[in-house]
Parts: C-alpha cells; sequence; structure tokens
C-alpha cells in the first residue's frame, strides 16, 4: 500500500487540537492543456522578442497576450465543463461566460491573429485565420444546439443577454 501525501492546513499549537490535512491537489487533463499552452505562449514571445519592433509586432504582441488571458480566464472558468466536442454537462453564466457564451473560442482567434501579427507569418497565415473562424462559428452552432436541446428556456435566456 502506498502512503498518501498530505498538505497540512492548519496548526496553532493548541495542546490536543487535531491538525486538518487536505488532500492532494489532482491534475486534469484540462490543467496540463493550460500548461502546454501557456508554455507555447511562452516560447512565441521568447522568440518572437528577437525580431525589430515594428508597428506590426506591437499589435500581435497585444493581441497575443488579449487572446491569451482572455482564453485562459475562459478555461480557468468553465473547469470541468470543457469538453472537445459538444457536451451539455453544464451551462456555465458567470464570469466571462456572463457576457460571452464561447470566449474561449473567440479569444483562441484573437490568440491566433495574434501569433500571425507578432511573428511576421506569410499572408496566407490569414487564410487559416478566416478557416479557424468558420470552424469556430461551426463548433459554436453545434454547441448551442445541445445546450438548447438540454437546458431550453434557461439557455435561450442566456443567449439572449450574451455576444457570441
Amino acid at each position: 500500500m502506498r502512503p498518501q501525501a498530505f498538505a497540512k492546513v492548519a496548526d496553532r499549537g493548541e495542546p490536543g487540537r487535531r491538525l486538518a490535512f487536505a488532500r492532494p491537489m489532482k491534475l486534469r487533463k484540462s490543467d496540463l492543456e493550460i500548461l502546454a499552452t501557456s508554455c507555447a505562449i511562452f516560447l512565441i514571445f521568447y522568440f518572437g522578442s528577437k525580431s525589430p519592433w515594428t508597428p506590426e509586432h506591437i499589435a500581435g504582441a497585444i493581441l497575443l497576450a488579449i487572446g491569451f488571458i482572455g482564453w485562459l480566464t475562459a478555461r480557468l472558468q468553465i473547469r470541468e465543463f470543457f469538453a472537445v466536442t459538444a457536451q451539455a454537462q453544464g451551462l456555465v453564466t458567470t464570469g466571462i461566460y456572463a457576457r460571452i457564451r464561447n470566449p474561449i473560442y473567440f479569444f483562441g482567434v484573437v490568440l491566433f491573429a495574434g501569433m500571425a501579427l507578432y511573428l511576421t507569418l506569410p499572408w496566407w497565415v490569414l487564410l487559416v485565420l478566416l478557416l479557424v473562424v468558420f470552424m469556430q462559428v461551426w463548433r459554436a452552432r453545434n454547441e448551442a444546439r445541445v445546450l438548447e436541446a438540454k437546458f431550453g428556456d434557461a439557455y435561450r435566456e442566456y443567449r439572449r443577454k450574451t455576444w457570441f
């Protein structure tokens, strides 16, 4: 039997008081995806920083930062309800999701556009960006159908109050 590690939560040094322990945090697959994406963004900034700071480079850095911060915020707020395929596990209506229905898709496109500008990628990357936009819109519509089928009026009201 393998011993489990526990983190000490409180120790006030009071005699006779038992210490409380919390179970160790388990990493989820989504946590590892967030970590991998964060490392990739760091590498993009690192390699792109060697380029001259043109207006295009600066605009790309700003879009890249906004896109990453928005994407990360959305991923952290959706947590266990995130799925690659359209599934109605829950309806998140707070935080950034109170304003934007699909912030992961929206900020993902902003991040990709920023990366294209920051790294001064060739013009044809804009065609790839356009393809990504169409793909995200298609995915958002597919998710909307699944969520509306499960949550009905609650989802329709949420959709009425939010953008994209």
